[in-house]
Parts: structure tokens; C-alpha cells; sequence
């Protein structure tokens, strides 16, 4: 499994080859997001027809941990091969990209 730094994520998003997808639960995504897709983890599995095929899955969470596990099962059990995590999930997204990000609300 392959994974994207926040800053490379950040250059390619704008060319609209990559959908974040932001695994943490509802709570943790409604004080801090990026506005990525929301599906948390305990759903991925049963929402995975609205994986796009065309683009790059980037999976993410808080610090990555999560990321991985899920990342793992797509790829395995579902077949994607287009599926990667964010190093550091949106604890690297704050300190290389937006420090504004409130993470502790």
C-alpha cells in the first residue's frame, strides 16, 4: 500500500485526480475537517459503491493508524487498486498544510 505526504496531496488535489476520504467518526469529523468525502470506518465496507474507480483513494484519518486498516481491506477484499493513505492523517495535514486546523474542539 502506498502512501501520500500532505503536501503532495495538496499539489495534486487541484488537478482533480485524487477524493480524500475521511474515515473518523462522525464526532471527529464535525469539529475538524478538511472537506473531504465523509464515510467513517465502520461503513466503508458497506458504502464502497461510492468509491469512485477513476481517481486516487486517499484514505485518512487522525494520525493514520485507521488509514491503514482500511486501506488494507479495500485493496484486499474489495479489489481496489487505486487506494492510498495520508501519511499522518490530518495531524500531518495541520503541521504541513493549514495550521489553522482546530483539532482538539
Amino acid at each position: 500500500m502506498n502512501g501520500i505526504s500532505a503536501t503532495e496531496l495538496k499539489d495534486r488535489l487541484a488537478a482533480g485526480t485524487h477524493l480524500i476520504v475521511d474515515i473518523r467518526e462522525p464526532y471527529e469529523y464535525e469539529a475538524c475537517n478538511i472537506g473531504s468525502k465523509h464515510i467513517p470506518m465502520g461503513e466503508i465496507c458497506s458504502r464502497v459503491s461510492e468509491l469512485p474507480l477513476d481517481k486516487e483513494i486517499v484514505i485518512m484519518c487522525r494520525s493514520g493508524k485507521r488509514a491503514e486498516a482500511v486501506a488494507n481491506v479495500l485493496i484486499s477484499d474489495h479489489g481496489l487498486a487505486n487506494v492510498c493513505i495520508l501519511e499522518g492523517g490530518i495531524t500531518a495535514w495541520k503541521d504541513q498544510v493549514d495550521p489553522t486546523l482546530d483539532l482538539d474542539a
